[in-house]
């Protein structure tokens, strides 16, 4: 079926009682960009998808009855704060460009999750190919219409395109978005083409583009014109801490750090002695000793005993490991890719997981009583909690199995939702299951109370760990739903009012709980018997006449004698240490020279997945190329029964294109048909093509994941006479329990 009839345009069947000069552009643009996603998702084929988007560009352009859209004319208001460039820019000097404008706020989970995929979305299809990416910020808190807060969050987060301030959400509103994350796709002519609201768009947009600019270039619309780009990144130096996380103390009385800019953990002494640096430093998922393993941007950091360490590694949406004494790493629950399982229940590196936050540990006696003839003596067995910030719920890791609430059976390193039902709300209530958070984002383990700092409902609230019972401690609104009570009041229960709360700690020694009030950049603590909140007047520790300046603290954690507590104050980059009698704060100065490497410099290359093998193939030769990738295994390795097995296409080659960009393995091969868009040509530069592999694969004690890449460059040969029509490739890999090697 066509996605317009001959006879009749789509609005009108659409509308058939109604006035389309009536119809609001935007309900045009999103009813448009469900019935394209619908006919996109019932194609058979790339080859049939990519005629439905054909056919949707050149009906777009002919239909009278979407006038309305192609006379839209939006513009961004002058006299904005912009970010990644030189000067502001406007779309009327963005025509000729396919833009794709992400309406975003920068605390939104949501809109986190999306930018690894514009990221990737850019790299495919630079803006010499006709694409622009230009983040619209649309704050929800009132921090976040700062444009200092702003530039820390570009620099956070690595966003490299244009950005503007839009405080007063003018675009929004003129425009009419209705939700976070929207992108909006704007032809060269500057009309509305498509409207995707929220994320799980990645493949569409990819494929989209691509038709879309191949159709705008046979119609010679779009124009050859540079940005004047000027990425924020390159204002933030290295250091020995960017933007540092949640922190926790061990058993000893040392602490770690989540070292989130940079990447990396740091364990140091309470005088600031560095003793261990874990991680590289350079993005990505590898597992292995303390120097080469890799993390993305971890939030969460808790100890399990003096020796052992999990980390929540938030970009990675993955559990990871650290053993201390064997300065080793390993990844216990994630598959490196964001997952959308609100139930879970898999062995943990098979269990994909979303986004997680923050980490704590509980202990309890196992429920199952048969093999226990003295119930006075029942071993406790370990749960890791995961604020799984994500999917909005709390979730467990359990190590060794056990039966917990209404003797529910947990197998052993199987990684489960155990609190909240994944709706974005404020709800309590008397059983786990049906409550639901707001991007829970901080925790802290008290007796048998966990402790939620939920961040979009700017609330603190408590989960029994008897029987998982939800219930309100201090600030969010009585309405679930209501997610924009925030403000900065001290009181009681709803009176008071938080904004974007990140960290919570525990204090041991009177039974408070303290609380890193993010965006109101302030501490305070609850009386968790009155369930009161009040501000702490933390003054600089050589002032007595001025309070201490924190920026968006998001991680706090008490010393061993509850005398003194630790604050990462994270977009000063800096630990403070608060005397808690005195309520004074002086900065913790870090000593890296006893530290396992004494470099302090951390460097981010290009590499951000991980390994990667290089592999020279003659790419500028063929104007087909068949290339057949081949994994061998150790015999100590096998490939896990039933787990993924997954390779991606990542390339920012523009003259070999490839129908099928992602897929799974079979039997450990995979084939991939190169095809050159382009006429040969000397004087074309070499460019590479990247495959990304993650795979699931066990040995006789464990499962593991091995993640990737395989970089193909071309051989070198210069292009002379007749070119290959086509040619055969095969890459052989083989993978040890050690690593990963080209055959």
């Amino acid at each position: 079926m066509k996605f317009w009839k001959k006879s009749k345009s789509f609005i009108q069947n659409l509308f058939t009682n109604m006035d389309t000069d009536e119809l609001e552009p935007m309900d045009m643009l999103a009813y448009i960009t469900e019935e394209l996603q619908g006919r996109y998702k019932a194609a058979k084929d790339v080859a049939a998808q990519a005629q439905v988007f054909q056919d949707f560009l050149r009906r777009w352009e002919a239909d009278s009855a979407l006038d309305v859209l192609r006379k839209q004319n939006y513009k961004i208001q002058k006299d904005l704060d912009w970010f990644n460039v030189s000067q502001p820019l406007t779309l009327e000097g963005l025509r000729g460009k396919l833009v794709v404008l992400d309406f975003f706020t920068y605390c939104c989970i949501n809109c986190m999750h999306i930018l690894p995929e514009l990221n990737a979305l850019e790299k495919l299809y630079p803006i010499d190919r006709g694409l622009v990416v230009v983040g619209v910020h649309s704050p929800k808190f009132e921090n976040e219409k700062d444009a200092a807060n702003i530039l820390s969050a570009a620099q956070r987060y690595g966003i490299e395109h244009p950005i503007v301030n839009d405080p007063r959400m003018t675009l929004w509103r003129a425009i009419g978005i209705r939700c976070w994350p929207t992108l909006m796709v704007l032809a060269p002519s500057g009309a509305p083409l498509l409207m995707l609201m929220g994320e799980g768009h990645a493949l569409f947009l990819e494929r989209f583009t691509e038709q879309a600019l191949r159709f705008f270039a046979q119609k010679q619309e779009l124009k050859d014109f540079t940005l004047p780009l000027k990425p924020s990144l390159d204002l933030l130096p290295a250091s020995k801490l960017r933007f540092p996380a949640k922190i926790a103390r061990s058993e000893e009385g040392n602490f770690a750090v989540a070292d989130a800019g940079n990447n990396r953990i740091l364990v140091f002494k309470p005088n600031g002695d560095v003793l261990q640096k874990i991680g590289s430093g350079v993005a990505g998922l590898a597992d292995g000793d303390l120097e080469t393993c890799r993390f993305n941007c971890p939030q969460g950091v808790v100890f399990l005993n003096k020796d052992t360490l999990i980390v929540a590694d938030t970009e990675n949406h993955a559990i990871r490991q650290v053993t201390l004494s064997c300065k080793s790493v390993e990844t216990l629950a994630g598959t490196g890719q964001q997952g959308h399982d609100r139930l879970g229940g898999k062995i943990g590196p098979l269990q994909q997981i979303s986004s997680p936050w923050d980490v704590a540990v509980f202990r309890t006696r196992d429920m199952d009583m048969s093999f226990h003839l003295d119930e006075q003596n029942v071993p406790e067995k370990t749960i890791i909690i995961i604020s799984m910030a994500g999917t909005h719920q709390i979730w467990g890791y359990f190590p060794e199995g056990m039966i917990w609430w209404k003797f529910k059976k947990f197998e052993p390193r199987t990684c489960v939702s155990v609190i909240g039902n994944g709706m974005e709300e404020n709800r309590n209530n008397s059983y786990p299951q049906n409550a639901a958070f707001a991007q829970p984002s901080g925790l802290a383990m008290a007796k048998n109370f966990l402790y939620i700092a939920d961040s979009e409902s700017s609330s603190i609230r408590k989960a029994s760990m008897v029987d998982g019972k939800v219930l309100a401690v201090v600030g969010g609104d009585r309405n679930p739903q209501n997610l924009f009570a925030f403000g900065d009041v001290d009181g009681k229960q709803y009176a008071a009012k938080l904004q974007h709360p990140l960290g919570l700690t525990y204090n041991h020694i009177n039974g408070k709980v303290y609380v890193a009030d993010t965006y109101n950049h302030k501490l305070k603590v609850i009386d968790v018997d009155a369930s009161t909140i009040e501000t702490l007047a933390i003054k600089q520790h050589n002032d007595d006449t001025k309070l201490q300046q924190f920026n968006e603290p998001a991680g706090l954690c008490f010393d061993t004698t509850g005398q003194y507590m630790l604050v990462s104050d994270t977009n000063n980059h800096q630990i403070l240490r608060v005397n808690m009698q005195t309520l004074k704060a002086e900065p913790i100065n870090l000593n890296f020279q006893k530290a396992n490497n004494s470099d302090e410099t951390v460097t981010d290359g290009p590499l951000r997945s991980g390994l990667e093998l290089l592999k020279s193939l003659p790419l500028k030769r063929c104007k087909q190329l068949s290339l057949q990738v081949s994994i061998s295994l150790d015999d100590q390795l096998k490939f896990t029964t039933d787990a993924p097995q997954k390779w991606s296409l990542n390339s920012a080659n523009t003259a070999l294109k490839s129908l099928n960009t992602k897929g799974s393995l079979d039997d450990g091969k995979f084939v991939l048909q190169l095809q050159r868009l382009d006429e040969l040509n000397a004087d074309v530069p070499k460019e590479n093509i990247k495959l990304d592999l993650s795979l699931s694969l066990c040995d006789a004690k464990s499962c593991l994941l091995k993640r990737f890449s395989l970089v193909l460059n071309d051989d070198g040969d210069t292009v002379t006479g007749n070119s290959l029509t086509a040619e055969e490739c095969i890459v052989q890999v083989h993978i040890t329990p050690n690593g990963v090697r080209l055959c």
